[in-house]
């Protein structure tokens, strides 16, 4: 007997869980192996449990911004429970932004608001939690994560040991960090600025109106599908080659944003695939430009 099946005995692993309703596009097979964090203490045992049978790790967050395999998930998927969901504000003068790995970047931009506190409103535009933040350093409308982090707690699966890391030890660059799989980002701390609440709440407003007016709202996406180009935009490359609504199977461009590419009730993880290869080859063939996908592949893809 495996460690891992001492853990699916006593519930806290379970076998052949489906990942595509945690995702936004609702596409992909099971995961090998699942678990969700209930609590900080069970990663020592987790990280015991990896280094006596390795398999792949993935972190689901939120799962906007990952398209899982129609075939699933070789390894163990890790999802961080209602405990690392809690927001909390420090005290005056300097007040420190704490938040949860599974907190939404939606629900701290506006709790931060209601407090007087300025500098996150740029989150609630972007659906995904603080861990993914973190280790993709998301941003939009002016800012990034970088720009507001003070540091992370975190748990090295690797190394089994938690740790305490400042953001310039996460050598950020544009929508990346130096953060691996095996690095699970439990809380972050943000620094923030004293706002007007009312003058916050009308900038959130502003945000989540241009949101609806500009990309796709009720359709089966996962935000942005590539990074900009420098001085650039990926969706105005894809639009101005004439590429809005280009289909493959149930996946197209989205013709509201074409760095948008929506998924039909019919589409399969691979569509999606095959769709973001063919519009990087278009594009790298007819614009000379390589672009670079923000969106992950997790699984076997043909």
């Amino acid at each position: 007997m495996t460690t891992f099946d001492s853990l699916i005995e006593s519930g806290r692993v379970w076998r052949d869980v489906h990942l595509g309703s945690l995702t936004t596009y609702k596409l992909g097979g099971p995961a090998h192996l699942y678990i969700e964090i209930a609590s900080e203490e069970e990663l020592p045992e987790l990280a015991d449990a990896l280094a006596a049978d390795p398999v792949p790790v993935l972190i689901i967050g939120r799962g906007s911004n990952l398209v899982i395999s129609d075939r699933g998930w070789p390894g163990l998927a890790i999802r961080f429970g209602f405990a690392f969901t809690a927001i909390g504000i420090g005290p005056e003068p300097d007040p420190v932004v704490t938040a949860g790995a599974a907190a939404t970047l939606p629900r701290l931009a506006r709790e931060s608001v209601n407090r007087g506190r300025g500098g996150l409103e740029f989150y609630v535009g972007i659906p995904g939690s603080v861990g993914g933040a973190v280790h993709t350093n998301a941003g939009g409308h002016g800012s990034e994560t970088a720009d507001w982090l003070i540091g992370v707690r975190l748990f090295d699966l690797e190394a089994a040991e938690f740790r305490v890391l400042s953001a310039a030890d996460l050598s950020f660059e544009y929508r990346s960090s130096n953060l691996g799989p095996t690095d699970l980002v439990l809380s972050a701390d943000f620094r923030s600025e004293q706002a007007d609440v009312e003058e916050g709440q009308a900038r959130l407003r502003e945000i989540t109106r241009w949101r609806r007016n500009h990309q796709p709202g009720g359709t089966l996406n996962a935000g942005s599908v590539f990074r900009n180009p420098a001085d650039d935009a990926a969706g105005r490359i894809i639009d101005d080659l004439g590429l809005k609504g280009f289909r493959v199977g149930g996946a197209s461009v989205s013709t509201k944003h074409a760095n948008f590419f929506e998924a039909a009730p019919d589409a399969t993880a691979q569509d999606v695939y095959e769709l973001v290869a063919e519009i990087r080859r278009l594009v790298a063939e007819k614009a000379g430009i390589e672009l670079v996908p923000e969106v992950q592949f997790a699984g076997p893809f043909e």
